[in-house]
């Protein structure tokens, strides 16, 4: 194999300017334990596209060309650069996730030689990863790297979920964005292991989309009786715990009254605080940039409202309970956590000021793949 691989790098610079460009960096010496995997499948997630893209303007992407090699060049508002401060003036390699053949290994990893493995330890939008072993999972004989390119993110988010669940003592849960590949995921998981969900849609054609893959409850925010309808699917399942990944305006503060109106429905509180129950919604996307608003009252005095990362979960469960979810996601990757993408686009591809304004939309049911080999 090579001993350089191309990259997607990523550059805010002082002036306020984003730079997408392709590089040749150094695969690096392997020893030990190291793996070098040929990355077949890295997936664009929401939360690469800050990485990718940072605060710039989708509407000012124009590409341009360097030694052959096409450039991505856009415009950050003033008003937005201090929100890549951290960043300016250094070049990032996006890419959260993906997968990939082993093609070389160290003296203590030859056993992976040939291996289908993923990982999500950044700089994914490059043809060869070196990684040390112990960061890359194994998947069974027969899963394709495609398969496997998008297991990490949205599976263990699906899961970590569930595990957040069990651990504060919730019974059922509400999610918002709930037809995303994510929100398919946990309402797969949901039938499977028996757990009441509310699924919170912005469409029919999206409610119709869970309905179809046995959702049992489904309330669409745009219709006239959404309050009535999510009350009632909360007081059906007894949720007490939501993950919204709206964020900015209402939503969340709809859905503690909700969770507060279900429970005062079946015992009436005996003060004038409210229903003694915690209610707690955790804000782990921010699909709306506005602020998050409150109905005043409306959810009595139990409750919270916090943000949540997948990754901070795990550190809190360990390692053993996250291996435990690991383990179940390669069983089932092909079936409960399979993901299916609307388009497959190569690195150059990437960089084309068409193909990003159409992957930074986020839209619901769209997900875009990046194949290094392709061309």
């Amino acid at each position: 194999m090579n001993d350089t691989t191309t990259t997607i790098h990523s550059l805010v610079t002082p002036e306020g300017e984003l730079r997408l460009t392709l590089e040749d960096d150094p695969v690096g010496p392997v020893a030990g334990d190291d793996v070098v995997v040929q990355i077949e499948g890295a997936p664009i997630n929401p939360s690469d596209l800050g990485a990718l893209l940072g605060p710039a303007d989708p509407s000012t992407v124009r590409s341009d060309t360097s030694a052959g090699r096409p450039i991505a060049i856009a415009t950050v508002p003033p008003d937005l650069m201090p929100f890549a401060a951290t960043r300016a003036g250094k070049s990032i390699t996006p890419g959260v996730e993906g997968a990939g053949t082993v093609v070389d290994a160290g003296e203590d990893a030859r056993h992976l030689l040939g291996k289908v493995v993923g990982a999500w330890g950044g700089g994914m939008y490059t043809r060869y990863r070196r990684l040390p072993a112990r960061e890359v999972v194994r998947f069974p004989e027969g899963v394709s790297p495609k398969q496997a390119a998008a297991a990490f993110v949205n599976p263990l988010t699906a899961l970590s979920m569930l595990s957040t669940m069990r651990l504060e003592g919730h019974t059922a849960l509400v999610h918002t964005a709930a037809a995303s590949n994510l929100g398919q995921m946990l309402n797969k998981l949901c039938i499977e292991d028996g757990v009441g969900l509310v699924n919170v849609v912005r469409s029919e054609a999206q409610a119709a989309l869970l309905r179809d893959i046995g959702a049992e409850r489904v309330v669409d925010s745009t219709s006239p009786d959404f309050r009535a309808q999510l009350t009632a699917a909360i007081g059906d399942t007894g949720a007490t715990l939501a993950f919204d990944a709206v964020g900015g305006g209402s939503l969340a503060g709809q859905i503690l009254a909700a969770m507060e109106a279900a429970l005062l429905a079946k015992s009436p509180p005996a003060t004038q605080y409210g229903s003694p129950t915690h209610k707690q919604v955790y804000i782990y996307g921010r699909l709306d940039p506005a602020p998050t608003t409150l109905i005043a009252g409306a959810a009595g005095m139990a409750w919270g409202i916090g943000g949540w990362l997948v990754r901070a979960h795990l550190t809190r469960i360990g390692r053993d309970a996250t291996q435990e979810l690991i383990e179940r996601m390669t069983r089932e990757i092909t079936t409960t956590f399979a993901s299916s993408f609307t388009r497959e686009i190569s690195l150059e591809e990437a960089l084309d000021p068409d193909v990003i304004r159409g992957y930074q939309r986020k839209a619901t049911g769209e997900k875009y793949l990046v194949v290094p080999s392709k061309t």
